[in-house]
């Protein structure tokens, strides 16, 4: 009996630049419908959360379901100010990138919801291992905005001296570990941090996040290996923003129905979220998180999400996908669909969403001429050179001291 030829196989997105943007082919369920179960549900009776999705916001704007956090409006209006300043954020500093005063940006377009209602779902002492698209974090954690700034323009005030790329931020006060260029080493890193907690009878968790296509990198297998075997208290995000840099999810999908069935291999408990919903990642993670506090494990979070942007400043979508995929994802955007949950309870209108755009836009051109006081890329000042023997051993060795004697530092 014949079986066919073997013919090599390489994934192709849906559609091609020049395409009609077409999401027919997804079949998301309904906001409401996954069922919530206890936190201490074993990981491979998550299979329908991992294959379904969680939503709370309707066709409506309404909350529906189980899953619903019951946030009190205050809340909401928090976070929907911090993702309204994460755009604006974005927005100004690619100008500034274009106008050549910063070597490189990313923007996190509609991903704001991902980061903020993540960060606001955790407790600010448990320590957070993002990749270079979660500045969100930074703004709910009230990071100063000019120190973000300094740093993105490598002046004398950047907290990294100028050894790291823009938008590669930390901030140890904040628990905001370093981000890092080599693509999922922070997940590993997460799972370790949290099993030192759990070793030390600390209450504290670990989350941390990385994009579709970082899933196809070892260190995420070898985190999930971890997580499961030692039930690490971590949080494990996985930020389905459908593309890497050029390449479509598909690639690093493979057959898999969705990257949180990835999770149920490792008997982890694993979920799949509407990314763009507020409530839902709010849910999700607070869900995640509790379940780790209380010694049930690590989940797994796919936040289904669409990157609305570039990669990278460095990128050039336009070659690789439809110009307005971003206005027809069927998830909409996600500030304005928390925006218009707001005005359906009349905790929130028009008027005063536009004050807000016009306040976070003063807050960041403000911010950064505050910044340029401290220095610019191109003119300076800069780190000392000396500083380059800092930060790396407690006591220096000879070979640095002479490399710094040869300089004259």
């Amino acid at each position: 009996m014949s079986h066919g030829d073997p013919r090599f196989h390489v994934p192709v997105p849906p559609y091609r630049p020049g395409d009609e943007p077409d999401f027919s082919h997804l079949k998301l369920p309904k906001a409401g419908e996954a069922k919530k179960p206890r936190v201490d549900v074993a990981g491979m009776d998550t299979q329908d959360l991992a294959l379904g999705l969680v939503g709370v916001l309707d066709h409506n704007h309404q909350a529906v379901g189980e899953w619903d956090p019951r946030l009190a409006p205050e809340v909401l209006r928090e976070g929907l100010s911090h993702m309204v300043l994460t755009r604006i954020y974005d927005e100004r500093m690619l100008k500034l990138q274009r106008q050549g005063k910063m070597s490189f940006y990313m923007k996190s377009t509609g991903e704001e919801a991902v980061a903020v209602a993540g960060a606001m779902a955790l407790d600010k002492a448990d320590m957070v291992f993002p990749s270079y698209r979660q500045q969100g974090i930074l703004f709910a954690r009230g990071r100063n905005i000019v120190d973000m700034m300094c740093h993105c323009i490598s002046n004398s005030r950047d907290n990294l001296k100028g050894r790291q790329l823009p938008v590669h931020y930390t901030w140890a006060d904040g628990n905001f570990f370093t981000v890092s260029g080599n693509l999922g080493t922070q997940f590993p890193q997460a799972v370790g941090y949290a099993m030192g907690c759990a070793y030390k009878g600390d209450k504290r968790i670990a989350a941390s996040w990385i994009g579709d296509g970082t899933t196809a990198e070892g260190d995420f297998h070898g985190a999930l290996t971890l997580a499961s075997t030692y039930r690490a208290p971590v949080v494990l995000n996985v930020v389905n923003n459908q593309w890497a840099i050029s390449t479509t999810q598909n690639i690093a999908i493979g057959d898999a129905p969705t990257f949180a069935a990835k999770g149920l291999g490792y008997g982890l408990a694993s979920m799949r979220v509407d990314g763009h919903d507020f409530l839902a990642v709010y849910a999700a993670t607070q869900w995640a998180a509790d379940r780790a506090r209380k010694g049930h494990g690590a989940t797994l979070l796919e936040l289904f999400s669409y990157r609305g942007d570039a990669h990278s400043t460095s990128d050039d979508p336009s070659k690789y996908r439809s110009k307005d995929e971003f206005r027809n994802w069927p998830l909409g955007d996600p500030i304005e669909r928390l925006k218009q949950h707001l005005i359906g309870l009349g905790e929130w209108d028009e008027k005063r969403h536009a004050k807000l755009e016009e306040e976070m836009t003063k807050l960041v051109v403000r911010s950064y001429k505050e910044a340029e006081s401290h220095g610019t890329l191109h003119d300076g000042p800069l780190s000392p050179t000396e500083s380059i023997f800092e930060d790396v051993y407690a006591e220096q060795d000879w070979r640095l001291r002479r490399q710094r004697q040869d300089l004259g530092v």
